[in-house]
């Protein structure tokens, strides 16, 4: 979980008054945070943030903002800067031009200006933990989002963000004497030892400059020398961000503005230029706001949080959270606020209306039904299933239920039109929820290459996918998959592995053809019917599934719906 430092004098002059250890660890829970440590000595707080999809919390401002707002509960903040689909401020002339060459590497960048207080050494902190929360959290080490910051005195506009030749492109970075090529900075900085990796294999590489050619910095690696060297004492500031999600770094450019704004800053508008199509126009003058509003059945506040609140409760404890909102027949109808984006289902406005409430205002209740404790039909069979797989030779494994796109769609060569994605995932590594066992059998192949052959490994487990026959539009299923890796490994071992399967369960079966499965080779595979129902597929893996998945050996699979079987 995130962790911030703050020093005391900064944190409670957002707050607007000074608050004891006790006070502060009383109204933590508002924002999911805990205090991890004060060392009064260095006036240095230390504080833990639990809550990933709420990255507006990870800085003194905005934890500050969202305790000031639970404890006045006055009407949230009204930030005037934001341009929005049908408004667009005035940029004074300030803009950001993006080259077509930018599309590329990292295809979005959009920025703002700031100016009316003078850096100091807290200020400049809360700038440095700002950029490093944002950009390694929420930004996946930096490689979804980067945010420069640079002396906006001296910059001429506008500002240029294009795909730069690694090898004929060179600037003074920060930290260094001399000028190297984008190329030499990530092997030669520090920074391009960390962050490199990124964009080294991309045709070019994302670099910013002003209209007078004077370089602002290479993302997402390093700053220049010069324009990117903020320090204390300056006054004017360019903040920029560049990704590969404009939703994502317009919500970080949102939250640093508003930031910036309670700190006393004036925001200055600065407009992007695409030359080409964006979700939202070619021209974006930002901060800009990009949410869309929400509207919550009071109803469905009563069913999740057990208790009826009227309207009038609910919004004031909405209005706690820094969240605008009217009720109006019967329902909730909420204005998200610049600095989020986590509004994603009813639920979870119910979820700040409960916060806001306050816990304690909720009575806790013991249960009204009591059950004695057993293990249930479908923990029976999944240990039984477990027991013989070990008994034919196959090593359990436990797989994560989360993973990529790339894993459990692009590597196993399905449309993925049944997954299920996460809306707001915090790493592309985990924005699918598993709908198969395989991809994640074979994962453990693809780096077992060393161990030796035959590989047989089995996990009893959990999948989910669409089902619009369902309620909720998904199903989770409890699943076998097992998998046997060796160079003699074919069909027939499969329907051996199978026979013996069905036989020790008791289950009478027929196989039909498994048709148009680009999992499995076709014509060596086959679909398992109990009671003229499928309740599995096997077969040998397809070579080009093999081949994405980095493994030659041939391979034999088998997946099996354990809520069907049972």
């Amino acid at each position: 979980m995130p962790k911030i430092e703050t020093s005391g004098k900064l944190l409670f002059s957002l707050m607007g008054r000074t608050y004891a250890d006790e006070q502060l660890e009383k109204y933590f829970p508002v924002a999911k945070a805990e205090l991890d440590g004060h060392d009064e000595a260095n006036d240095l707080y230390k504080i833990e943030l639990n809550d990933t999809n709420r990255p507006d919390l990870w800085s003194a401002p905005g934890l500050a903002r969202q305790l000031r707002q639970y404890v006045s509960g006055d009407n949230p903040v009204l930030y005037d800067f934001f341009s929005t689909s049908e408004v667009s401020m005035d940029d004074g002339g300030r803009k950001l031009v993006i080259d077509e060459s930018a599309r590329r590497v990292r295809p979005y960048s959009v920025g703002f200006a700031a100016t009316g207080v003078t850096v100091d050494e807290d200020i400049l902190q809360a700038l440095i933990q700002s950029q490093e929360k944002l950009c390694w959290n929420f930004g996946r080490k930096r490689r979804s989002i980067a945010m420069g910051v640079y002396r906006n005195d001296i910059i001429t506009y506008p500002v240029h963000y294009r795909g730069a030749d690694p090898d004929a492109t060179s600037f003074v970075a920060l930290g260094m004497e001399e000028k190297h090529t984008l190329r030499e900075i990530c092997t030669l900085h520090p920074k391009g030892k960390e962050y490199g990796y990124i964009v080294k294999d991309a045709p070019v590489y994302p670099f910013l400059h002003d209209d007078r050619n004077e370089p602002l910095s290479f993302p997402p690696v390093i700053n220049s020398a010069r324009i990117g060297a903020v320090k204390t004492g300056d006054k004017e500031l360019f903040f920029e961000f560049s990704g590969t999600g404009l939703e994502d770094i317009l919500l970080a450019a949102s939250i640093i503005a508003c930031d910036l704004a309670d700190m006393g800053y004036a925001i200055l508008p600065v407009t992007a230029v695409y030359p080409y199509d964006t979700p939202f126009g070619r021209e974006i003058t930002v901060p800009y706001y990009f949410q869309e509003p929400v509207a919550c059945p009071l109803e469905t506040v009563h069913a999740i949080l057990g208790q009826k609140l009227t309207g009038e409760q609910s919004v004031q404890a909405l209005k706690n959270m820094g969240v605008f909102s009217v009720f109006e027949k019967d329902c909730l109808y909420v204005t998200v606020p610049e600095y989020r984006n986590d509004f994603l289902h009813p639920v979870d406005v119910a979820e700040d209306v409960m916060i806001g409430r306050g816990l304690e205002n909720f009575a806790p209740e013991m249960p009204d039904d009591f059950t004695v404790g057993r293990i249930s039909p479908a923990e029976v069979l999944g240990r039984k299933v477990q027991e013989l797989m070990v008994g034919m030779g196959f090593q359990e494994m436990i797989y994560n239920y989360l993973g990529s796109r790339r894993e459990y769609i692009d590597n196993m060569h399905v449309c993925g039109k049944d997954a299920i994605f996460i809306a707001n995932p915090m790493s592309e590594n985990y924005e699918v929820v598993r709908p198969s066992i395989l991809p994640s059998l074979l994962e453990s192949e693809s780096v077992s290459g060393h161990a030796v052959y035959p590989h047989r490994i089995f996990e009893v487990g959990k999948v989910a996918y669409k089902e619009p026959s369902e309620n909720s539009g998904v199903v989770t299923r409890n699943h076998l998959g097992f998998l046997s890796a060796d160079n003699d490994a074919g069909f027939n071992d499969a329907l051996a592995y199978v026979k013996t399967l069905m036989y020790f369960l008791g289950k009478d079966y027929a196989l039909a053809e498994l048709a148009e499965d680009s999992r499995f080779l076709a014509g060596r595979c086959a679909r398992v019917m109990v009671e003229g129902r499928e309740v599995g597929v096997f077969g040998e893996i397809h070579p080009a599934v093999l081949e994405s998945w980095g493994t030659t050996m041939p391979t034999i699979g088998a997946e099996f719906d354990l809520d069907r079987l049972g």
